[in-house]
């Protein structure tokens, strides 16, 4: 299996980008702004895809060294879509002690992503999160704010059948 992440294509339209560089000429001469712009450009996208990065990096002037090294430093920013459903698996200690690492493996197989993706579809993403607080649940995962307790690998393609 390759490592390389499976991108969706990037489908920006011409009304975000023109509320894009709407946002970046109000932002643009004031010290500090680069944050705030990322955060807004999120706002608008939804994510921060390399074609966004790049509109900012020529229009304030800041390499895309930077813009790239901001936004893979903050959690709060991310690289890939967001499916419609995004599914956090919890792999805390209490459910990974219970099994979450399989459930986890069975989701990457049987949606042919792997964590941090997006399906191509943009049907849904998947990330591994640490701890939701339901520990007597465990093993955990979240299906937007949906949650599935006391999981095993079988019960995966039955509750993904139910986002089909």
């Amino acid at each position: 299996m390759s490592l390389a992440k499976k991108t969706v294509p990037f489908q920006g339209t011409k009304e975000q980008e023109e509320r894009l560089l709407e946002m970046i000429r109000a932002h643009k001469d004031q010290k500090g702004a680069l944050m705030p712009v990322l955060q807004q450009a999120q706002d608008i996208y939804g994510y921060l895809p390399i074609e966004v990065q790049k509109i900012i990096s020529d229009e304030m002037q800041i390499p895309m060294e930077k813009i790239y090294g901001v936004a893979t430093f903050y959690s709060q920013f991310a690289l890939q879509p967001k499916g419609k459903y995004r599914i956090s698996v919890c792999l805390g200690t209490a459910c990974y002690v219970k099994g979450s690492g399989k459930i986890y493996e069975k989701i990457q197989d049987t949606l042919h992503i792997q964590g941090g993706e997006c399906t191509l579809d943009g049907k849904f993403s998947l990330e591994a999160c640490r701890c939701v607080g339901a520990c007597g649940l465990a093993p955990v995962m979240m299906i937007n704010d949906e949650v599935y307790g006391r999981l095993t690998p079988d019960d995966v393609q039955g509750i993904l059948d139910k986002y089909e």
